[in-house]
């Protein structure tokens, strides 16, 4: 199945024709985040996947499948390419090498998801600012202390995560939790429509140029390992969405761009890039003081 979010509060099925099959109400779900009560409850949408569509593709506005996850939770370098990349390009990284050993996975701020037709919108005119392609998933179920070979199980779907980053020496989950810094989508598909996550190909294009090209079977730690690692310290809950790296090829982007952005068996996406008026070396942070 792919499952999608529409129209802000609607669920439905992304049929091969593109068509939409609503099932909000076959299935009971009454919130603005209906896919995370999809996960939640733990239901089963495909006995609705031979219907009619309800909807043409192009009639509806597609959204981020999760409005709001409780944790987006990614993992840092997890290419080796994308390491020999950052490792010779300072703006990337400004330290050493490390891994989900080493110093663990970062969080992104929920509030920076987005959806493919929101677009990213960047915060400043002056500091660059990379797209990076990803596969991401989201969990299907709540798991503490879960051992890697359990993981699977507990994975609703797999989908397309675009982890849009500031590039400085700010924290890392300063510089990549901007609004629309975290676009997912279009749709999550259910790990039945293919073999194996970590064999499927990835692209990225800008502007009609292939920027990154990489086989998922390139991470350093699969998708159950970072589950498993994550899971040690914090409760992982249903609707929590996961993203695995990116390979090399990351760029700079900049208003007026477009993305587009492909994984085998799980989707594409169109994302529109623009900028805001405003340019960091402008902004003055400094202590106020309380008005008596």
């Amino acid at each position: 199945m792919r499952l999608v979010r529409f129209n802000d509060d609607r669920l439905g099925l992304l049929a091969n024709d593109d068509g939409i099959i609503d099932v909000t109400d076959d299935l009971g779900l009454e919130t603005n985040d209906p896919l995370k009560e999809y996960a939640r409850k733990d239901l089963d949408a495909s006995e609705y996947e031979s219907e009619d569509a309800d909807y043409d593709r192009e009639e509806v506005t597609i959204e981020s499948p999760v409005r709001r996850p409780g944790k987006v939770i990614a993992a840092p370098l997890n290419y080796e390419n994308h390491v020999e990349e950052a490792l010779a390009d300072k703006d990337i990284v400004t330290e050493e090498w490390f891994t989900i050993e080493d110093k663990g996975y970062f969080l992104k701020a929920p509030s920076s998801v987005a959806g493919p037709e929101d677009g990213i919108e960047l915060p400043f005119n002056d500091r660059r600012v990379d797209h990076e392609i990803e596969l991401g998933f989201v969990m299907g179920e709540d798991v503490k202390d879960i051992d890697a070979d359990d993981v699977w199980d507990a994975i609703l779907g797999y989908t397309i995560l675009l982890d849009v980053s500031v590039r400085g020496d700010q924290d890392r989950s300063n510089r990549k939790s901007y609004d629309t810094f975290t676009i997912i989508g279009p749709c999550v598909t259910t790990p039945d429509e293919f073999d194996d996550p970590h064999d499927l190909e990835m692209e990225l294009q800008l502007n009609g140029e292939t920027q990154q090209r990489e086989n998922t079977g390139g991470m350093i730690y699969s998708c159950a390992d970072i589950v498993e690692y994550a899971s040690i310290g914090a409760t992982i809950e249903a609707g929590d969405v996961i993203t695995t790296g990116t390979p090399e090829g990351v760029s700079a982007i900049e208003g007026g761009d477009t993305i587009d952005a492909e994984i085998e068996d799980v989707g594409a996406m169109t994302v529109d890039v623009t900028e805001r008026d405003l340019a960091f070396e402008d902004v003055d942070v400094r202590k106020s003081q309380k008005d008596d």
